[in-house]
């Protein structure tokens, strides 16, 4: 059965990462842009984790004290027991977890991921084809126009003038819309004068 894509506020989430190799290396560098406070735990740790700002490395075993006060934990140690041992700690205290390369003994999975600004496309085959996963990253990202960032900043920036203005929550679901694709017509964002006028013809609407 196909996995559900949850969209998960990790900004500030407490997480751990059981492993310091490159597998370990891979995961925390997806999951540093999201904003999460993450722990890094292995006796043996990549110089370039060590280098990441934020990211507490502490070079020892992996205990089950270090779960405490954890919202999610990634097992990457290398060392097959030591993973599902984490995995089955996890499990037992609700915590979510993820085993790499180890589907059946973990509760979420990381997808392919295509990150622009504050727009998140994750890919996922249920784990059953990893490169099928990576072509398509490749193809979609390919279709993502390089100024989506800068277009999604302006609309979210104009919602709650549209909120104000416009109390129908069809119409302004309408104008945010009409203002999204003028927007991709053009190229970028529209001019405070466009804005106005666009929305002056949905509070018309309204009157």
């Amino acid at each position: 059965m196909a996995y559900f894509p949850f969209f998960v506020e990790l900004a500030g989430a407490s997480g751990l990462v059981a492993g310091g190799g490159k597998v370990a290396l891979r995961k925390v560098e997806k999951l540093l842009p999201y904003g999460p406070r993450l722990t890094v735990i292995a006796p043996r740790i990549d110089e370039k984790i060590l280098a990441m700002p934020g990211v507490v490395c502490l070079r020892r075993a992996f205990e089950p004290a270090d779960l405490e006060g954890k919202d999610f934990a990634v097992a990457a140690a290398g060392d097959r027991e030591v993973n599902h041992r984490i995995s089955r700690l996890c499990r037992e205290r609700k915590i979510p977890v993820n085993v790499v390369d180890d589907k059946e003994a973990s509760s979420f999975l990381f997808p392919s991921l295509i990150k622009r600004g504050e727009l998140s496309v994750g890919i996922s085959t249920g784990g059953s084809s990893p490169s099928a996963a990576i072509y398509l990253k490749e193809r979609f990202a390919e279709a993502v126009p390089k100024n989506l960032p800068e277009i999604l900043d302006f609309l979210a920036g104009e919602r709650a003038n549209i909120r104000q203005a416009v109390s129908c929550g069809e119409r302004r679901e309408a104008l945010m819309k009409e203002l999204f694709w003028a927007c991709m017509e053009q190229g970028g964002p529209l001019t405070r004068e466009e804005v106005r006028r666009r929305m002056e013809k949905y509070r018309e609407d309204e009157a």
